[in-house]
């Protein structure tokens, strides 16, 4: 006998797109596909916001001087633009430009790389010789071989409020979002696509993956490994309020080995104390498994990195979390159809630096899911890049 709750189960719902993980990306594109009248329905396996996977933890960074590749400036010149008008519609205070201050040495990957993508871009920067950094940004203590490059526009990003922002901006347009609904299998067909949860089966006539570190396992089939790591992140009680507090400091990055660094903020209101955390693919682990103990020695690797370079920063612990990094094999972002299934899309492999993006990635894969086709410049994200 079928009972009334296995009826509804079985019941076939009907969407223009499903988008599987609501969270940074999924919730952006959630709200871009909901403006423009498509019914989406968004599925999160967890809250929306959740303290899971990589978009947590109060602060990130953006800035435009990108040292990863300079083919991403012109998508950040339009996340700018996409930041400054989810905050004029939903009325909520998102970024906060603190300026951005990154410290190497001259032959650093870090200035080298950022120096280039100013430079083809016309982007204005600074080059501060340690003398001037000391006189400036006293709060470090940096080796004389080091310098400094500043940027004026970069700044601090709030996720989980950008992630709730997005979802509710995209409810009032329409979209149905649900949390706790974990997606247990999808097909695609001819005739669209088929998406099953716990309690419901949905179809659609497409579907976009924004699934971060679970990406991996949504989408056996596409194509490309993606690595996940656990992340450690921290807060200590600075010794002085004063000189970390938004407005005197920057958002800041140090790199402390070849194209690899540490990086922290401004304090911030809310905020549990000074943020520290290394950016670097670190223990991979899986998703559904990550211990999310963070250890006595970790934390003393990040208390180590502040005691020798921002030694008024160094007080009692407050706060540690683990987050996650999804790596594509190269550290760049994946956006792109499905390789076999022409219905499926998918945003995966952001590398730890990908939630400055998470605006104009909305708009593409919104973009994409309703015409095919965006003329925002993507294509060096395309999967066919691993097939050189």
């Amino acid at each position: 006998m079928v009972t009334g709750q296995q009826e509804r189960s079985q019941v076939q719902r009907r969407f223009d797109v499903i988008v599987v993980g609501v969270g940074s990306m999924g919730a952006a594109t959630c709200c871009y596909l909901a403006r423009r009248g498509v019914r989406v329905l968004g599925l999160e396996q967890f809250g929306i916001p959740h303290a899971l996977g990589a978009h947590h933890g109060h602060t990130r960074m953006i800035r435009t001087a990108y040292f990863e590749h300079p083919d991403y400036v012109p998508l950040l010149e339009r996340a700018y633009e996409l930041w400054g008008e989810l905050e004029d519609q939903s009325g909520e205070k998102l970024l906060h430009l603190t300026g951005g201050l990154y410290l190497g040495d001259q032959q650093s990957e870090l200035i080298a790389g950022a120096v280039a993508a100013s430079k083809q871009h016309g982007l204005p920067y600074q080059i501060l010789t340690h003398a001037e950094l000391q006189q400036k940004f006293p709060q470090f203590r940096l080796p004389t071989s080091q310098q400094g490059f500043f940027e004026d526009r970069a700044g601090v990003l709030l996720p989980e409020k950008v992630v709730a922002t997005f979802a509710a901006q995209a409810m009032q347009y329409g979209a149905e979002i649900r949390g706790h609904e974990p997606v247990g299998d999808w097909e695609s067909g001819s005739q669209g696509v088929t998406v099953r949860t716990p309690s419901n089966t949905y179809q659609a006539d497409r579907v976009v993956f924004t699934g971060g570190a679970w990406s991996g396992k949504l989408l056996v089939d596409c194509g490309v490994q993606l690595a996940v790591t656990r992340q450690v992140l921290a807060w200590f009680s600075p010794r002085r309020i004063e000189p970390f507090a938004l407005g005197t400091f920057p958002a800041w990055y140090l790199e402390t080995e070849s194209g690899y660094g540490h990086y922290g903020f401004p304090l911030l209101s809310g905020q549990p104390g000074f943020k520290i955390a290394l950016h670097k693919p670190a223990t991979v682990t899986d998703a559904d498994h990550v211990n999310r103990q963070v250890q006595p020695q970790e934390i003393e690797q990040l208390r180590s990195v502040l005691r020798e370079h921002i030694p008024n920063a160094v007080g009692p612990l407050v706060s540690a979390s683990v987050c996650l990094y999804s790596n594509s094999p190269d550290s760049h972002f994946i956006i792109d159809r499905h390789p076999q299934k022409n219905r499926v899309w998918l945003a995966c492999g952001f590398s730890g630096h990908g939630f400055k993006f998470s605006s104009v990635v909305g708009e593409a894969l919104a973009d994409l899911a309703t015409v095919g086709t965006t003329d925002l410049p993507i294509d060096f994200l395309r999967l066919s890049r691993f097939e050189k």
